[in-house]
């Protein structure tokens, strides 16, 4: 695709980067990831492995660390965990009883990515990957690094709420909180807004030109741009943004300011100290 100029800096919170160069549909290369990042004119991307079903995500995380070393990549740590909504009695009480397996995500995990600088937050996929339990958010809370959260059918606003959104650690819910292409789920997360005060929203895999115009006239502080690479092409992506009718003021907040607050190592003073 063409190289886009367009004269901002633009920073993605959401790509997935395989630990290795695998053979499924959206695997893709350190190399050929940077180069699209490149031709989108993205400076800095937040990169996280793939969601797997029951499945430690300790090496795959080690995987995209060891990728993501001298490349404009910045790692999140995947997690998982053992519980399921609460908004009913079945989801209860099969949370009062369930326990922790091999695959599953402990306390001592999470310490151990907070602290290691290779990682600058976390990112969860409710459907395949289950909550945490109160033991792995307690150290969330301890660390408060930023929790980016895939929403959608398998993880509605409402459920969010309940399970993730009252903590004290940022909230970055993946897709307006409407994937796949579900316009009410993304008015509902944009209308949840108001409420939580540590919320946003990114833009992957958000076709509606209404919902996004919404999201960033009355909320321009909580938006930040997501790609979705590789399912979607960032020059795609940057362009659904960049025809948007928001002033230019905006259009900064969205591709780099929002991003930088909420995630350090996204900002241009992360790459004077690298």
């Amino acid at each position: 695709m063409l190289e886009l100029e367009h004269g901002f800096r633009i920073v993605d919170v959401y790509t997935q980067l395989p630990p290795d160069d695998g053979t499924g549909e959206d695997a893709i290369t350190p190399d050929r990831l940077e180069r699209e990042m490149h031709q989108a004119g993205i400076t800095k991307a937040v990169v996280f492995p793939p969601a797997t079903a029951e499945t430690s995500y300790v090496a795959p995380n080690n995987g995209v660390a060891r990728r993501s070393v001298d490349r404009p990549f910045v790692a999140f740590a995947r997690i998982n965990g053992t519980q399921r909504s609460e908004e009913s009695a079945t989801g209860r009480l099969r949370n009062a009883v369930s326990r922790r397996k091999d695959h599953h995500t402990t306390p001592e995990d999470v310490e151990r990515y907070a602290y290691d600088d290779r990682f600058h937050g976390f990112v969860l996929e409710p459907g395949v990957d289950g909550y945490p339990d109160d033991d792995v958010l307690a150290v969330l809370d301890d660390v408060g690094l930023p929790v980016i959260v895939g929403g959608g059918v398998d993880a509605p606003p409402d459920t969010l709420a309940t399970m993730l959104l009252d903590r004290s650690f940022p909230v970055v819910v993946a897709h307006f909180g409407g994937h796949p292409l579900e316009r009410s789920l993304m008015n509902g997360m944009i209308d949840l807004l108001d409420k939580y005060d540590d919320c946003y929203v990114e833009t992957s895999f958000v076709r509606y030109r209404r919902e996004l115009e919404r999201a960033l006239l009355e909320h321009p502080d909580r938006v930040l741009f997501g790609s979705g690479t590789p399912a979607c092409h960032p020059d795609v992506a940057v362009m659904e943004i960049l025809t948007l009718d928001v002033s230019e003021d905006k259009l900064w907040r969205v591709f780099s300011k929002n991003a930088c607050r909420v995630i350090d190592a996204l900002g241009p003073d992360a790459e004077l100290r690298e």
